[in-house]
């Protein structure tokens, strides 16, 4: 196991995208397409697949998805269809582990009848009839019941993955909110996120060559969470090594829209957050009531960027974190030409390594921009910290500021059907679609539990030490 990545899938997408990095970087991408097959899948033998063949045509699915995708697509999660086609698909079966018991409580307990037995009284499931309520498995006394449900199908919490006609995972973008649950989850790797790195790269080259305008990365707090407090300020200085002009911390954003959330709350009395935009999507497209409940501001990256483009209208700027929602974000109306490319956290390393940048061997950069409230953005409850805080700051009554905490998209399901009801007797509701907030992204290199604790303690380091202050070098 490679020690930056939790799983070997992850490892496998970096080192496609690293290979593509490098010949971007160099020049000779569309003649390094033979090349770059041979670098991640070496030798005769398959290691991974059936034969050598399919392994090396995935992988060449991998490099189109690392050069943009499908442009038909307007989904950024993309499913390669030859790679998908190793999991069960049959739902709730019925195991060995069946004894042929005379209680049958999987019988009472399915609503659809779906329960039959053999002379051995052994239990079986009629597909025809069953809805995978999944009553059955409850009750059975033997654990005998299982749940063949694909991973991208159990992580998806929007049912946003349907089977095609192969059997191979279907996206329903009608559904789909771009969290990147089924990118992480899928134990082959067969659902990936489009990559804009060759263009970042072609924009960082340009700029450089043509000194026409300035590239700059706005980087997501919960970066804290994937480095250690050195090797973080190095990656500071190896942005600046790639070609970036600047770095910014979109904590700087956040602060400000914490200000400007806060103040629109006390306006009107209830509020949901924008920062995550995967839980806004879940919003517009299942509780249409609530749509004017969203707060009318931009996200952090957003308005950092708005602010960018307000001070150097030409300048390129460029988001990096954690989120694949981001990479939907970026290109909506709201916020086209505001933000011109979003890379990952897995990205970012891809590009420090195609360059051959040894962090060790950097000094130490800085990033000060931002308060402890907007570094905390990165996990959940920072967000309603932040927005009490800017309240108090500006003076306005928050008493009766009563926020509810959702990560995950089924806390946020449960709060928001409760608001759609007029029930929820909270009157701010902060949504992040992730497990942990953005620390549990997709596209971040690791997910432990120790990554709350480093955001807070990044967050203790900042210079500014109220959001008022953080904010006062913008006016």
């Amino acid at each position: 196991m490679n020690k930056k990545f939790d799983t070997e899938v992850q490892h496998l997408k970096y080192r496609v995208l690293k290979e593509v990095a490098k010949h971007a970087f160099d020049g000779t991408l569309m003649d390094g397409m033979y090349e770059i097959p041979k670098a991640i899948v070496p030798g005769k033998e398959a290691t991974m697949r059936c034969c050598v063949y399919k392994e090396r045509a995935i992988v060449d699915e991998r490099i189109k998805i690392a050069m943009g995708g499908d442009k038909e697509n307007p989904n950024v999660i993309e499913v390669i269809d030859i790679a998908c086609d190793e999991c069960p698909v049959g739902g709730h079966v019925v195991t060995d582990s069946c004894r042929g018991c005379i209680a049958h409580r999987c019988e009472a307990a399915c609503p659809r009848g779906a329960i039959s037995f053999d002379s051995n009284k052994r239990a079986h499931i009629d597909k025809t009839k069953c809805i995978e309520c999944g009553m059955c498995a409850k009750v059975c006394p033997y654990s005998a019941i299982a749940n063949r449900t694909r991973p991208c199908q159990k992580a998806c919490k929007v049912k946003a993955i349907e089977m095609g006609p192969s059997q191979e995972a279907v996206i329903n973008n009608d559904k789909c909110i771009r969290c990147g649950a089924c990118v992480y989850q899928c134990p082959f790797g067969a659902i990936n996120d489009k990559s804009w790195i060759v263009d970042v790269i072609d924009m960082i080259k340009k700029s450089n060559e043509n000194k026409d305008y300035k590239v700059y990365a706005i980087v997501a707090p919960s970066i804290a969470s994937q480095y250690t407090p050195k090797n973080l300020r190095q990656v500071m200085t190896a942005l600046k090594v790639i070609g970036f002009h600047s770095v910014i911390e979109a904590a700087l954003g956040a602060d400000m829209i914490a200000y400007k959330e806060s103040a629109e709350w006390a306006e009107k009395g209830f509020l949901t957050t924008s920062c995550c935009p995967a839980f806004v999507q879940f919003i517009q497209k299942n509780y249409p009531k609530l749509v004017d409940k969203i707060s009318h501001n931009y996200s952090p990256m957003a308005e950092l960027g708005k602010y960018l483009k307000s001070l150097e209208e030409n300048c390129k700027v460029v988001f990096i974190g954690p989120c694949t929602a981001k990479k939907h974000e970026f290109q909506t109306e709201k916020v086209k030409g505001i933000i011109d490319a979003v890379l990952t956290f897995e990205e970012l390393q891809a590009l420090i390594d195609a360059k051959g940048i040894v962090l060790n061997e950097l000094e130490e950069g800085v990033l000060d921009n931002a308060s402890y409230f907007g570094r905390i953005f990165a996990r959940s409850g920072g967000v309603s910290e932040a927005a009490r805080q800017a309240g108090i700051e500006q003076g306005l009554d928050v008493s009766n500021f009563n926020p509810i905490v959702c990560d995950g998209i089924e806390a946020c399901k449960m709060a928001l059907t409760k608001a759609n009801a007029k029930v929820l007797p909270n009157n701010f509701i902060e949504g992040m679609a992730c497990l942990g907030g953005c620390i549990g992204g997709p596209c971040n290199l690791t997910h432990e539990p120790k990554d709350k604790k480093e955001v807070d303690d990044y967050g203790r380091e900042a210079i500014e030490k109220t959001i008022a202050d953080a904010i006062s070098v913008l006016k």
